[in-house]
Order: structure tokens, then sequence, then C-alpha cells
């Protein structure tokens, strides 16, 4: 494995950051023990740059909070504070064991402790070990490097009662095995199983931060299976659950059903936004609940309509913002515009190719074929036309306003709005390229000459 030696110990140190450094000698002058904790010290054995560095103390939180100017008791009754430096902020948690399961979240309560007690209580092995800063080696009470080794998610202790403490570790399951595409050992598979259906304990918004990391991650197609053989996505998403079995016209899909094309659309994305994976998720969700056997195939009238509904809601239950809600169902309600793209006007293809999110439509169409057919030829023609249109860079500019309009006779209503669009079509369709030309066509038609 990279990053280590025979013995286990790694032959390089972490680059830690010169603030989370000063916070650690501090704790250590004032004669307290403090670690590196967590997914820091994986990442490092795993040969990643860390990302969160956060520090393990045997300080209690008012010890803690005194030792430093600015200070945040964002868990003090927990044992975290997060200490404010001026390049950013270090978290400290002292070294706890948690008592009693509160919400299926929090313990009711925490008694302070030692490093191996704390180790105890965390969710996998390999999260659970530590890195002493001083004497630069790694500080494992859990066989974390052991699995690291063995590429392998495994659950500290008891995986039920570590799943009880907190349902939301189910989810990390996946994500971990999903990203590091490490298995995960099949006690702690048992328990995620056996645990799936409390996972409805967590908050939507914790449950989305979760998905949205399986759903980025390159290897998302790994983390949709384990969602559903797990029974995770029954709970989360019981929509996605609903494809399958729902077959599609074969001469379209021969991949099979509606829930084996969400996949491999899934899987042909290329580093996408989390709205696009949403999208590409939710594209056919309008499926289940628009079947048809008609006579000459199997069809799916609306589905493009219901989708979106469908989308909305599951946007709502996961709390996205508003901004990606409406791009996510944008995505689903217009999927289906391309198979009409190369017979339009200009103008009407113009104004697609306006719209607020048409490039990752674009890319949902590409991946949508990827996933089903293979067939490019329509995506390359789409793509064809909609780059001669940004070679052509059409200002957005209005050309003449309403109050152009009014001072040329026009009563202020709903005709305004019908002129300027009209004029706009005109100008996609190049019969308008500038100002003087606008008036014209305007006066013509008031003049009753076209």
């Amino acid at each position: 494995m990279a990053g280590s030696t025979p013995n286990d110990q790694p032959t390089t140190t972490p680059e830690i950051p010169d603030h989370v450094l000063r916070v650690h000698r501090r704790l250590v002058e004032a004669g307290h023990r403090s670690l590196l904790a967590g997914g820091a010290v994986r990442d490092h054995l795993l040969g990643l740059p860390p990302k969160d560095f956060d520090l393990a103390t045997s300080a209690i939180p008012e010890v803690v909070d005194a030792l430093f100017e600015k200070t945040v008791l964002v868990g003090a009754q927990f044992g975290v504070v997060r200490i404010i430096e001026p390049e950013g902020e270090v978290e400290v948690a002292t070294f706890r064991a948690d008592i009693g399961i509160a919400d299926g979240r929090r313990p009711e309560t925490v008694r302070f402790t030692d490093e191996k007690e704390d180790a105890l209580r965390r969710d996998f092995t390999i999260n659970g070990m530590f890195w002493d800063i001083d004497a630069e080696q790694v500080v494992d009470h859990v066989g974390g490097r052991k699995d690291l080794q063995l590429k392998i998610i495994r659950a500290i202790g008891e995986p039920r009662e570590r799943f009880q403490e907190d349902r939301l570790r189910m989810m990390r399951a996946i994500r971990f095995s999903t990203i590091l595409q490490f298995p995960i050992e099949p006690e702690t598979w048992d328990a995620v199983v056996a645990e799936a259906k409390f996972i409805d304990d967590v908050s939507g918004e914790r449950i989305r931060d979760e998905l949205e990391r399986i759903i980025m991650s390159p290897h998302r197609l790994a983390g949709y299976h384990l969602l559903s053989d797990s029974g995770l996505m029954q709970c989360i998403l019981p929509e996605i659950e609903q494809m399958r079995d729902v077959m599609q016209p074969p001469q379209f899909h021969p991949e099979g059903d509606v829930f084996v094309h969400t996949g491999l659309v899934l899987s042909h994305l290329s580093e996408p936004s989390f709205t696009l994976a949403m999208g590409a998720l939710l594209h056919d969700v309008g499926k289940p609940g628009t079947f048809e056997d008609a006579e000459d195939r199997i069809r799916f009238h609306g589905h493009d309509e219901l989708g979106a509904t469908i989308s909305e809601q599951i946007c709502d239950r996961l709390r996205l913002s508003r901004q990606q809600t409406e791009r996510i169902v944008y995505l689903v309600r217009r999927h289906l515009v391309f198979m009409n793209l190369p017979q339009m006007r200009i103008a009407r293809r113009y104004r697609v190719f306006e719209e607020d999110g048409f490039e990752e439509l674009l890319e949902l169409c590409r991946v949508d074929c990827l996933g089903s057919h293979a067939d490019m030829s329509l995506y390359e023609t789409c793509l064809g036309m909609w780059n001669e249109w940004k070679e052509r860079a059409p200002s957005r500019d209005p050309l003449i306003q309403g109050r152009d309009l009014i001072q040329m006779g026009m009563t202020p209503g709903p005709e305004i709005g019908s002129m300027l669009e009209a004029l706009e079509d005109a100008r996609r369709e190049s019969e308008v390229v500038d100002r003087d030309a606008a008036i014209a066509w305007v006066q013509a038609r008031l003049d009753g000459r076209q």
C-alpha cells in the first residue's frame, strides 16, 4: 500500500497546515495530548492529499476554550470546540466515550476519556486512527492500518451498535466503499441491510450530503447498486426502486429495464455537477407511472412532465436549494426536447439553446444515448447545431425596448411583449441585425406592410 512500510509506519509525514500545527503546539505546551484524527490520517496512508485536519485531545472543552482567543463551542457538551485562526478554523474534540443513544444521531451524554476509548466509539476502522504529530507515527487502536491494506470497510466493534448510534453511518459505509472501491466487510454489510429501514430517522439534509458524495464519485454506478442492494434506496428514494422491472421498447433500449438504464446513464457522466448527476438519476423517474404496453410498442407518454413533478417532490424531501431544484426539474422536464430539435425552425431552436441549463441538458442527452441504444447521431447533430449557434455568439442585449415601441405608437399592454418576442425571433433568424433594422421591422408591422 502506498505510504506504508513493512512495520506499518508511513515513509512520509502528512503536510499539516501551519494554523493546525499552532493549535496542536498550544495544546501540547499546556500539557495535553493532541493527535491528528480521522480522515486526514486515512487519506495520508492511502497516498491521498488530506482535506480535513481535525485534532483530538485530552484537554476538556473548558480548557480548550480558555487556551485560545477566538473559539466557537459548537458542541461543547459532546467535547467539540472550533478554534478560529486567521487562515481558517480547526475543530478540536476531547477524547470521549459516548453513553446511550438519544436520537439515532447523538449520544444521550458523553464521558471524557483516553484516546483508545475515543477510537473505539468511531465509525469505521479506517477512520479510527490517529497521527502522533510529534512522534510522526500512526496510533492505531482499532486495526485501521490492516483494513487499509486489506482494502475493506469494517465497522469498529459491533456494527449494528455503530449504526444505531448514528444511522447516517450506513450511508457513509456506502460512500466510502464507492469512493475508495473497497468492499464492505460481510458482518458490516449485514448490519447495513438489517438497519437500513431506520435511515428515515436521519434528516433529509444529512442524507442529501452523503448522496451527493456518492453520485459525484467516478464510481457512482457501484454506489447506485450498493444503495439498492442494501435496502437504503428503497427508504431514501423509493421512486428509483420502482423503476425495476419496468421494461422498455427493446429497439431503443436493448440494455433492459428503466433501473438498469438509469444506472448506465449515471455511469457515463464525466465530472458532473451535483444537479446534472441528480438530473441523470431522475430523468426517467416518471416512466413507471406512465408505462403503456401499446399495440405497436411500449410507450411512456408524458413521463417527462410526471418526472418533473416527482423530481420536485424528491428535491424538497432532500432539502435541496431552490436553485438546485429548478435546475434538476428543468433537466427532467426537457430531456426529450432533442427528439424534435433538428426539425425546429431556427428561432425556436435558438430559444432552446438560450435556456439556462442547456449545456447540462445536452450532456444529459449524450449519456442518455450511451446508456441505451448507443446511437449518437441525434446527439452529434444537436451538438453541431449548438456549436454553430455559439460561433455566431449572438448578443442577448435587446435592440429596442418597450419604451421604444410606446414612442412608435403602441399602447402599453401584452401586445408589446408579443412584438418584442417576435422581434427577437426575427433577430435569431438573422432577419434583423441592428437597432435601425429592428425599428424598421417593427414599423413595417405597425403599418400593416408585413
